[in-house]
C-alpha cells in the first residue's frame, strides 16, 4: 500500500512539474495580434484570389499620424505592426490597374493625406521596415483615401466586391480608409 501511495505521489509531482515548466514556454498575447484577411471571405470557398497577413496595432488614444508614419531613413511604413504585412495573390491580378504575377509580396505603404503609395516588395519574411530597399520593389501604386464616420480603433484590412465586379482592398485606421482595386486577370 505504501508503495502504491508513493508511486501516485511521485506521478502527481512529475505531472505538476512537467505542466508548470511547459506552460512557462508560451508567450503572452501580442498587443498587436497577427490577423489575416482574404477574398473571397469564408472558409467554404478555397478558390481564393488574395490574402493579407498583418498585425493589428491599436490607437489607444494616439493619432494615426503618429503611428502610420513612413520611417525617415527608409521612407516606408510596415503597414501594421511587428512583421511587415505580406500579401499573397493566388492568381495573376491587376493591382490598382498594374499587372502582378501570382505570388507572395511584402506590403509597404507611404501614408499621405489624399492618397497613399502601396509598394509590393519581393523581399519576404521581414520584421518591420528595417530591411526595406527600393531596389526590391515589384510595383508602386497609388490608393485613394476616404474618411470613415466611425473611429476604427485597430488597424484593419477587409475586402469587398463593388457593382463593377471589381474586388477592393480597404485598409482602415482611426478615421482613414485607404482603398485599392484587385482584379483577376482572365485570359
Amino acid at each position: 500500500m505504501k508503495n502504491s501511495i508513493l508511486s501516485v505521489a511521485v506521478f502527481v509531482i512529475t505531472i505538476v512539474t512537467t505542466v508548470d515548466s511547459f506552460a512557462q514556454k508560451f508567450s503572452r498575447l501580442d498587443v498587436s495580434p497577427l490577423d489575416a484577411s482574404y477574398y473571397p471571405n469564408g472558409w467554404k470557398n478555397s478558390d481564393k484570389l488574395v490574402k493579407v497577413i498583418y498585425s493589428r496595432p491599436q490607437l489607444k488614444g494616439r493619432s494615426l499620424s503618429s503611428l502610420a508614419v513612413a520611417d525617415s531613413s527608409k521612407g516606408v511604413w510596415r503597414t501594421g505592426a511587428n512583421e511587415a504585412s505580406e500579401i499573397t495573390f493566388f492568381k495573376d491580378v491587376l493591382f490598382a490597374g498594374k499587372k502582378v504575377k501570382a505570388g507572395t509580396y511584402t506590403l509597404f505603404t507611404v501614408p499621405a493625406e489624399k492618397e497613399w503609395s502601396l509598394i509590393l516588395s519581393s523581399v519576404r519574411n521581414v520584421w518591420g521596415h528595417y530591411s526595406y530597399d527600393k531596389n526590391d520593389d515589384v510595383i508602386r501604386v497609388l490608393a485613394k483615401v476616404s474618411k470613415s464616420d466611425k473611429t476604427i480603433e485597430a488597424f484593419s484590412i477587409a475586402f469587398d466586391k463593388n457593382q463593377e465586379e471589381c474586388v477592393n482592398m480597404h485598409m482602415g485606421w482611426e478615421n482613414t480608409i485607404v482603398s485599392v482595386s484587385v482584379q483577376e486577370i482572365v485570359n
